[in-house]
């Protein structure tokens, strides 16, 4: 049963591939984080109804569903805590945001960041790209989420979703929804990639979050080093990521232009990091099935608060 002292909060995660480093310090340790403070009851759901914009092979949606659902637990999401489940797994999610679609003009959704993205980059933009805020905000409404957590850069997905409530409030004379606000993670760090620019996948600079030993040295030797000072400013700043600012001053003082000896120790530190999860994954990858009832289990729950919040509104639009 939730516990009515917490906050709601929901979160909804694209599988979209291999995490890299900084995947997990961007995000995905707030949320592990956010469960531990005790302070929340949290919804942390998989979007592939979301993703089907940009994967289209059910092999690849399989896989790329449950490779996502391994990574969460095996970083430390706890299904007695979080409740983890699939989007398609609780049908009124896409029942809601039709709903919604009858009362949200093109006008308003031709506002959003990433309709104009793509519109810029001229592409061929499919339904839903363009609808995409509006299953966002059924995703946020349909549990009365309190708090969403979000980067600076999406604060208009929630702004989104209190504004469609309010004018479902306004034109049927309900009280049905209640106002989500953002939780900005302010001190998310933008995690430098080998080269030195903000990791990411298209620039193919990173570090994988369950990398094998071989790969972690693979891509530590590979960062990009000013040879013109004493501290490697690349390898440095990934450091820190893993080992206090006040243990790495030592360790660079006494190796000033000891670049081999320093990404080995990076090495050292970001595998010592990494092992208990990647092997963690590992023994959860050997039991899929377990990992798939974890999934089913959290779709229960949801299912049950989807649809008493499901029926408030049909009552609301008058269908029942």
């Amino acid at each position: 049963m939730p516990n009515t002292s917490k906050k709601t909060l929901i979160s909804g995660v694209k599988p979209t591939g291999r995490p890299h480093i900084g995947n997990y310090f961007g995000a995905m340790k707030q949320f592990v984080d956010l469960q531990d403070s005790g302070k929340y009851d949290c919804r942390i759901f998989i979007a592939d109804y979301h993703g089907l914009n940009l994967i289209q092979d059910a092999e690849e949606m399989r896989r790329l569903t449950l490779d996502l659902a391994l990574d969460y637990i095996a970083i430390g999401l706890d299904p007695k805590k979080t409740s983890i489940f699939k989007q398609s797994d609780v049908p009124a999610h896409t029942e809601l945001c039709w709903i919604f679609d009858t009362i949200v003009t093109m006008p308003y959704l031709m506002r959003a960041h990433a309709f104009k993205d793509a519109e810029a980059k001229d592409k061929e933009i499919n339904v839903g790209t363009f609808n995409y805020p509006v299953l966002m905000a059924a995703d946020i409404l349909l549990y009365d989420a309190d708090v969403v957590p979000v980067g600076q850069d999406q604060k208009q997905h929630i702004e989104y979703a209190r504004d469609i409530a309010l004018k479902f409030d306004n034109i049927f004379r309900s009280e049905t929804f209640k106002l989500p606000t953002d939780l900005i993670m302010e001190s998310v760090a933008v995690v430098p990639g080998t080269d030195g620019r903000k990791m990411s996948k298209s620039y193919g600079n990173t570090i994988p979050l369950f990398a094998t030993r071989e790969e972690i040295t693979k891509a530590v030797m590979s960062i990009v080093t000013d040879s013109s000072g004493d501290v490697p400013v690349n390898v440095y700043n990934i450091h820190r990521l893993f080992r206090p600012e006040s243990e790495l001053r030592p360790l660079y003082e006494a190796n000033k232009g000891k670049y081999a000896n320093l990404k080995k120790a990076l090495v050292e530190d970001i595998d010592a990091f990494i092992k208990p999860m990647r092997e963690r994954r590992a023994e959860l990858a050997d039991d899929p099935k377990k990992v798939m009832r974890i999934l089913k289990k959290g779709a229960k729950a949801a299912n049950k608060a989807a649809a008493k919040k499901l029926e408030a509104v049909k009552k609301a639009i008058g269908v029942i």
